[in-house]
């Protein structure tokens, strides 16, 4: 669901509420509106729940105001202190939606109530509904403390930490753990080879404006590809920009024409990249924030240490998951879906180039990756990837020896130091 939608449902509910309710309230619950009344309020006055009433929906429009231009100057300043992107992933939290809606949601159901206090002058105040109107003040509170929590979330620390565990929730779904012995699970069946050895029999290509693939509906496309007997081959990874005439997929073996709009609506589209099903998107924004830490503009290495702490606990994780392509099966067991995603290095070199480039002349950053790397090749058992390790910390060693700096800042910079500069450790 969109997340402007979101306001629309709260306000849709409130004016539903506030014209049926007090009305309802008037017709069937005169009787518990008076015991309500005299049990919490004793002898409400008419003037006394119009002030009422009027003081909430008066106070929950600037509340609204004032809340929201806070949230939103927050962010911009933040966008411009970390990343664009990362300040997005904040603005466009639904939970900032439900407030926005449960905010305008108390001020339409407090002036619909309003209007049917002394109603024709009768002198009647719709207890009830008053009461209700009271629920939504205290949601609204609520719903403004967790706001300010998340106003105080995107300070550095938090943003980071928050980064980590999406990236660490999606690579936990994305990929599955490797055999014991450090192999991969995927086994090809005889059916699988078969498949794979079909011809093509359909190509989908895309014709709309640029787009980013956000996910994959998994499920469909296995399904499509089980009721044609085929198998379903996406040239794209999630995160992929597409463009005119790029090449989505290949169908192979087909019995029958897969229809072409049902693959379309199985790979949802969006102008930016999305956490789900991407498990790179996380690293990147770390990334991101870390090398512009290391910006002549800004030099702040530290910001760029914290960011590889969340960087390595992503690493280790990954080296200990099968990263092959994504093999979808149908009830069967048999492959029915593949995808590409990043192997090893892929993701080695995503996590610390550019910070090897930027911050190479910061002896903080340097202590630090090296400390990064050499614990990630502790954490991991396949030997391929660890060679992989090995040689990206000979590679960092290539940079160092380049760096202008005398032969002690060298031998300094090139120590381990999981602070970057705090406790310095031999290199093993």
């Amino acid at each position: 669901m969109q997340t402007w939608v979101i306001p629309l449902i709260y306000v849709a509910i409130a004016v539903c509420l506030g014209i049926f309710f007090p009305r309802f309230e008037y017709e069937y619950l005169g009787n518990y509106s008076e015991f309500v009344s005299q049990l919490y309020f004793g002898n409400l006055a008419v003037s006394s729940a119009q002030s009422v009433l009027g003081a909430i929906a008066s106070g929950m429009m600037g509340l609204t105001a004032i809340v929201f231009t806070v949230a939103y100057i927050t962010a911009q300043f933040n966008s411009v202190a970390y990343s664009p992107r990362v300040a997005l992933v904040f603005v466009r939290d639904p939970a900032l939606f439900h407030s926005f809606g449960l905010f305008v949601a108390t001020f339409i159901l407090s002036l619909f109530t309003l209007a049917w206090v002394d109603r024709e002058n009768s002198q009647i105040v719709p207890v009830i509904s008053m009461v209700m109107v009271g629920f939504f003040l205290i949601a609204s509170m609520l719903a403004f403390a967790w706001l300010v929590r998340g106003v105080i979330d995107l300070q550095i620390t938090n943003t980071l930490q928050s980064l980590g565990d999406r990236g660490r929730v999606v690579l936990r779904q994305t990929f599955d753990r490797l055999e014991p012995e450090g192999g991969s699970s995927a086994q090809m069946s005889d059916i699988d080879i078969e498949l794979r050895a079909r011809p093509i029999t359909q190509v989908l290509k895309y014709t709309g404006a640029p787009r980013s693939i956000a996910k994959f509906d998994v499920r469909t496309l296995v399904r499509m590809a089980y009721d044609a007997d085929a198998l379903i081959e996406l040239d794209c990874a999630v995160g992929d920009t597409i463009v005119y005439d790029t090449q989505l997929l290949q169908v192979r073996g087909a019995t029958r024409p897969v229809s072409e709009q049902a693959l379309l609506r199985a790979i949802d589209l969006s102008i930016e990249r999305t956490f789900v099903q991407d498990p790179k998107y996380p690293i990147r924004l770390l990334v991101d924030i870390a090398i512009k830490a290391l910006s002549p503009s800004i030099n702040d290495p530290t910001t760029a240490v914290q960011a590889i702490d969340q960087l390595e606990d992503i690493l280790r994780r990954l080296g200990r998951r099968a990263l092959d392509d994504v093999q979808a099966k149908d009830r069967d067991g048999i492959v029915r879906l593949t995808y590409p995603t990043p192997n090893w290095e892929d993701f080695l070199r995503l996590s610390f180039d550019e910070i090897r480039y930027y911050g190479a002349n910061s002896v903080q950053v340097t202590r630090r990756l090296r400390s990064a790397l050499v614990g990630i090749a502790e954490s991991i058992n396949d030997p391929e990837r660890v060679r992989g390790v090995e040689q990206y910390v000979q590679q960092l060693n290539t940079v160092i020896s380049r760096l202008p700096l005398d032969a002690e800042d060298r031998i300094v910079a090139s120590q381990q130091d999981r602070q970057g500069l705090g406790v310095s450790r031999r290199g093993r």
